[in-house]
């Protein structure tokens, strides 16, 4: 059992993580506000992805369909019929909360390498939709939503400043609550399900029941960040509904560290810049990622934070 002393620290590193965020508004220049706004919203799709992977054990490759879910869930009703940011906000949630429960009862009929083809599957049938009802979607040429309407209650969500503070702000309610959530009887019930499903089984636990809660969680937490992603970016396209954005949040929270709070995160920071910096030196940039990938998956194979754990840090959640 955790002692006092590491009770607290915890909220200790994640009160610190928040704030350390907030305080980079004001130091850094306007070029990596932006970027690290951008991080925080796909962060929480990492988070999400981080649940179901990282904390039940489950590799799912169509997770793009969440997070086009809440995109498309906010984007088309403010697109098509003029629907203001925040009823749009939550239609993009409640849309995504419906597929992952729909996706989750399916899906979870079978298990392992089934498990990952048959996300894929549904994510793909999701990109082909789009594509198919492109009249109302524009396909993969996508749409913008335009600047007058991206504003809550009087806040210019198009302004730099707010939409930073915006991203911050969903970030920190997926990341505390996730440091909730691990803590609790449901969160170690993941984690043992992770580890030895049939032993979980065999103490009473529903693991069928705790795993398709966990594909919700999973979902909705992704679809939120889809629908941040078209509210403060502006824009909704097909692209975020094809595989690579499927692979993106498990190669984040692979980087960062799976079953750790903070490595989704990590993991988001690091890819971004990683291409980031590389494309400034070379056309051949993904060839530079996939080498400092290499190398970081052959040295530090538990992620950034994972190794922080496995080596100072075993208290970290």
């Amino acid at each position: 059992m955790n002692g006092p002393s590491t009770r607290y620290r915890s909220p200790a590193l994640h009160g610190c993580v928040v704030a350390a965020l907030f305080l980079l508004h004001f130091v850094l220049p306007d070029y990596h506000e932006g970027n690290l706004a951008r991080i925080m919203v796909l962060a929480v799709f990492a988070m999400g992805y981080n649940v179901l992977f990282g904390y039940t054990g489950l590799l799912s490759l169509g997770h793009a369909l969440f997070f086009a879910a809440g995109m498309y869930g906010l984007g088309l009703p403010m697109h098509l019929f003029g629907a203001t940011p925040a009823p749009a906000f939550l239609a993009g949630i409640a849309s995504a909360l419906i597929v992952s429960a729909v996706i989750g009862f399916l899906a979870l009929r079978t298990s392992g390498v089934a498990f990952m083809i048959v996300t894929l599957m549904f994510a793909q049938a999701g990109f082909l939709t789009i594509l198919l009802f492109g009249e109302y979607t524009r396909g993969d040429e996508g749409f913008v939503i335009q600047q007058a309407a991206r504003s809550i209650a009087g806040i210019d969500l198009t302004d730099p400043g707010n939409r930073y503070f915006a991203a911050l702000m969903l970030f920190s309610v997926c990341f505390v609550f996730m440091a909730w959530l691990v803590e609790t009887p449901f969160g170690r019930c993941l984690v043992a399900i992770r580890e030895n499903e049939e032993r979980a089984q065999l103490l009473g636990y529903d693991v069928l029941k705790h795993k398709l809660v966990a594909v919700i969680i999973s979902g909705t937490m992704s679809g939120a960040s889809g629908a941040a992603y078209a509210l403060l970016f502006g824009y909704a396209g097909a692209t975020f509904a094809s595989v690579q954005y499927s692979i993106y949040p498990l190669l984040w929270v692979l980087l960062g560290g799976a079953g750790t709070t903070i490595g989704p995160l990590a993991g988001t920071i690091f890819m971004f810049y990683l291409i980031d910096l590389s494309s400034g030196v070379t056309s051949a940039y993904l060839l530079l990622a996939g080498l400092a990938l290499v190398l970081l998956t052959l040295f530090a194979p538990q992620g950034l934070a994972g190794e922080m754990k496995r080596r100072m840090l075993p208290w970290l959640p």
